[in-house]
């Protein structure tokens, strides 16, 4: 009927476990599957006093690692010091038993590409909502000292009370020169919300995650990527060098999304200069590199140096284990 309230999206609502997926670990009872992706499974668990959990358990082939493990128990005791504001607190973490595993609080709630996906992009009050929320939440995990490293429209969930991040504080960059970062099965970020600085194997910094929060404000305003779709080599040719499409978001926010996706990363606002501006409604402070001509992205270091591809074929070619068929 029109003019009706649509019905709510469904949240994140666990699979039945698989026969090969453990019933315990530690001190929790796993309950149901929630998802999967690079770093391993993510299971819905109870504490010991039933509040329910979420728990990432790290892939086996992660875990055989020593420095992995390494890497990890230092990013999950930072990840601990987060405040809570508007991610899902990390609880407790077990990083050196058979099976490593990082245990964070359990948001109920659709993730923001499920819900634009139902319901289409964004009204702007819950736009501006979503932008000052991530916004906060990167502010608070850059201060402990953390990079997420892979923010997309699925590791933002929404949340009865607000937007909150997950999927932060693990070691995604382990080996993050060489084929461990370079391959489709490892990539250190998902195409489409991945910095320059990512595809070009360069130092990544908070920055990065800057990047991702002006790519997924877009997708919120408008359905889809700045970057558009297709072939992955493809994607990653525009991301290096050709502009954002940011038609379709709001004037309010289109400044602070043009800076937040300029291919140099020392000429991106911070995640605090970003709430700030979006807290008091004013502008960021003058761009760094606008009095002087922007070096190209395929300049700033890597393992490509200054080379610049000449087609997403090239550019594919140079990705191992990015396919060109």
């Amino acid at each position: 009927m029109a003019g009706s309230t649509p019905p709510p999206v469904q949240g994140n609502a666990p699979a039945p476990l698989n026969a090969t997926d453990p019933r315990r670990l530690g001190n929790y009872q796993i309950v149901g599957r929630l998802g999967q992706g690079g770093m391993g499974t993510v299971f819905l668990g109870r504490g010991a006093d039933g509040v329910a959990v979420a728990i990432k358990v790290i892939k086996p082939e992660l875990a055989a690692a020593p420095e992995f493990r390494s890497r990890f128990r230092r990013e999950a005791e930072s990840a601990r010091r987060v405040r809570r504001f508007t991610t899902a607190a990390v609880l407790d973490a077990d990083p050196d038993g058979p099976s490593p595993y990082l245990v964070t609080e359990y948001v109920e709630g659709p993730t923001l590409s499920k819900m634009v996906a139902r319901r289409g992009p964004m009204r702007p009050a819950d736009l501006e909502q979503l932008a000052l929320s991530v916004a906060t939440a990167l502010s608070a995990i850059h201060a402990a000292g953390i990079v997420h490293r892979d923010l997309t429209p699925a590791n933002v969930l929404l949340s009865p009370v607000g937007p909150k991040v997950i999927d932060f504080g693990l070691a995604r960059d382990f080996e993050g020169s060489g084929e461990f970062s370079r391959t489709t099965k490892h990539a250190i970020g998902t195409p489409g919300y991945m910095a320059p600085e990512q595809i070009l194997d360069s130092p990544v910094t908070s920055a990065a995650d800057v990047f991702a929060w002006g790519a997924i404000t877009v997708f919120a305003a408008t359905g889809r990527p700045p970057f558009g779709e297709g072939r992955i080599e493809a994607l990653l040719y525009r991301i290096l060098y050709e502009p954002a499409n940011i038609t379709g978001v709001p004037a309010e926010l289109a400044g602070l999304v043009d800076a937040a996706l300029r291919k140099e990363p020392e000429r991106r606002p911070t995640a605090e200069a970003l709430r700030m501006a979006l807290m008091s409604g004013t502008s960021l402070p003058a761009d760094p590199g606008s009095a002087a001509q922007p070096t190209p992205p395929e300049g700033r270091g890597g393992k490509d140096g200054g080379r610049r591809w000449s087609s997403p074929r090239s550019l594919a070619r140079a990705w191992t284990g990015v396919a060109e068929s």
